[in-house]
């Protein structure tokens, strides 16, 4: 088994929220359809016409589309989580898009208001939990992990603590965790800051979580990294956690294809 990878944004484009979103959904589709047909659909038999269910090959490997995820930077955007959506009223959205600076999109995902914009890794693994052997909360766990060792990749000290994502101390976050699952199936992801101008942060209560404060591999003072460079190191981090082999460097318009390749179940 392999993790495919795919970075969306480079040095001299970022991408919409919008934009990787559809891509990401179109993903997950595609990843439903595979498990809905891999799922044997039993007939109703009739006393006029039985019907005798063919047993299928005894080792047969279920065939399932390849692990993937999407990196990508994005321009300023305020998301908040599925709890909050329809509770943010005009006055509040207006603030977020800071006089068409910000967009303000409501997300699926988990978790309350948070910032993406650039200096910011975003990593979206689309994955179907079932076949790692995961629960939902060993998953976070694991993300949780994988960021924490690609923070150490740079000599940064990260840790977990009794609130979600990823810390650098007791009152300041390196990174937010927001997740979406679908028949096991998974969406949305990690934001790392990076590069990440804090002041976008300084504009609301992130995550809900008063006196607490974001930060970023520049505020602890790891300087000159890019977004993309990061992005690298965090999805090799990913694959060993999951125990994949290897991963594969797509091109954004081979992302989709790879997805529709059956890998075989180990």
């Amino acid at each position: 088994m392999r993790l495919g990878h795919v970075h969306l944004s480079s040095a001299h484009k970022l991408c919409s929220y919008s934009a990787v979103s559809l891509i990401q959904d179109r993903a997950v589709s595609r990843y439903l359809a595979a498990k809905a047909q891999a799922t044997p659909t039993k007939s109703t038999p009739t006393t006029s016409s039985p019907q005798t269910l063919p047993n299928p090959p005894i080792n047969a490997p279920i065939k399932t589309p390849n692990p993937t995820v999407i990196t990508a930077e994005f321009t300023p955007v305020y998301t908040c989580g599925r709890r909050e959506v329809g509770t943010v009223s005009a006055a509040q959205q207006a603030h977020l898009r800071c006089n068409g600076r910000a967009e303000f999109v409501e997300a699926l995902r988990g978790g309350q208001t948070t910032f993406h914009g650039p200096g910011q890794l975003v990593a979206y693994p689309v994955l179907d939990l079932k076949r790692h052997g995961l629960t939902a909360r060993e998953y976070v766990c694991l993300l949780e992990k994988t960021v924490i060792a690609t923070c150490a990749a740079y000599g940064i000290k990260a840790m977990t603590t009794e609130h979600t994502g990823v810390w650098t101390g007791p009152d300041t976050k390196i990174a937010a965790l927001g997740l979406h699952m679908r028949r096991n199936v998974t969406s949305h992801g990690v934001g790392l800051n990076v590069g990440t101008d804090l002041w976008w942060f300084d504009r609301i209560v992130a995550c809900g979580l008063e006196g607490k404060r974001a930060t970023s591999f520049e505020d602890v003072g790891v300087k000159g990294v890019s977004v993309r460079e990061v992005a690298g190191v965090f999805v090799r981090k990913l694959a060993d956690a999951l125990g994949i082999e290897g991963v594969d460097e797509l091109a954004d318009a081979e992302y989709l294809n790879y997805v529709e390749q059956p890998a075989l179940t180990e």
